[in-house]
């Protein structure tokens, strides 16, 4: 195969589909998980990715038969499965390697460093992975496995990815906005260690087709060494593991989590936290404008394709919400107590 340009791609991604679907019977493993409103087969082989797959998700309760999303996890080491071409024109852009796919009807994404090509076909709910080699894919893969496909599904459904923290209690609930540093994660854990639910720290399906809701995907939450000390975490979970990719500690919510995990939240308001420096926590109107700064960038920057209908999405969200800035004190009880105040209140 010649290296991938705008004029090929669409049929470097029709291709890729028919090679990982002619090669079913080939793949060593294959993992089911429950989700909201869908079905996910994963055809993997054995590793990281597929324990990912098998443990990275929070599995949706028993319910009626949903659709299928088939996904390959597709590379050379599998018969039939060719070595993924590179990308052969002048720079990059995705806007318009989205555009060239969706005209197409397709949905894609690449990452240059590994030759690591992802496609998806929404009108038939099959899409694939194509790596170099069964471990040759970006450091944040296992973290939110398949993360894009899942985007791209529940996209043609009129929900969206967050890029967003969640805490709540009684089925009531708050979205956690900010870029990396905010204090998103601290505050969910703080949460969780005191009594309160999440249904995700990192990356949540928010619906808004009948008031606010999120629901969870992914099971990892994730923690630097101050916070995962501050909290308490290595007394809590002694059998954590090595630092990932980004330094922090990795762990599943159900490890500290009071209870199951919700089906879903109520959403009342959307919180953007800050370290306040102070002893104690405070909440206070914010403008819907910085609520959008915080919540959309990394929302639509993290998920490939969609930009449009993503800034409409998130623009319609903080018009729906009461927005507020979350000051976070330094004491983590204190922190899950001012949230739980907040929504035995009413978000007012």
């Amino acid at each position: 195969m010649p290296n991938v340009t705008l004029e090929n791609l669409t049929d470097y991604a029709r291709h890729v589909l028919a090679q990982a679907e002619s090669s079913a019977a080939h793949y060593p493993l294959t993992r089911k998980v429950s989700l909201p409103h869908l079905d996910l087969t994963a055809h993997v082989s054995a590793g990281a990715l597929a324990d990912a797959v098998a443990y990275g998700f929070v599995t949706a309760p028993d319910r009626a038969p949903a659709d299928i999303c088939r996904i390959f996890i597709a590379h050379p080491g599998i018969d039939g499965i060719a070595a993924p071409a590179s990308w052969g024109q002048g720079p990059f852009t995705q806007h318009g390697f989205a555009t060239r796919l969706a005209e197409a009807g397709l949905r894609g994404n690449h990452f240059h460093d590994l030759d690591f090509w992802q496609f998806y076909d929404p009108q038939r709910r099959v899409g694939v992975q194509l790596m170099a080699s069964a471990d040759a894919f970006p450091p944040w893969e296992p973290g939110a496995p398949l993360r894009p496909f899942l985007h791209w599904e529940y996209a043609a459904r009129g929900m969206r990815l967050a890029h967003a923290g969640t805490l709540g209690i009684e089925g009531k609930g708050v979205l956690l906005a900010g870029a990396g540093g905010a204090g998103k994660s601290g505050t969910v854990a703080a949460g969780l260690l005191h009594g309160l639910d999440s249904v995700g720290d990192d990356y949540v399906l928010v619906d808004l087709s009948n008031r606010v809701t999120a629901r969870p995907l992914f099971s990892t939450l994730k923690q630097d060494p101050q916070g995962f000390a501050r909290l308490g975490l290595e007394h809590r979970l002694k059998a954590h593991g090595p630092l990932n990719w980004q330094g922090k500690h990795a762990f599943h919510i159900g490890d500290i989590a009071p209870r199951p995990v919700p089906e879903t939240l109520d959403i009342v308001a959307l919180l953007v936290p800050h370290i306040g420096g102070g002893g104690a926590s405070s909440i206070v109107p914010v403008s819907r404008r910085d609520a959008m700064i915080a919540l959309a960038p990394s929302g639509i920057a993290q998920m490939p394709g969609e930009r449009e209908s993503g800034f409409r999405f998130f623009s319609d969200l903080t018009r729906l919400l009461p927005c507020y800035r979350l000051s976070l004190g330094t004491q983590p009880q204190e922190i899950a107590a001012t949230i739980a105040d907040f929504l035995a209140r009413g978000a007012s």
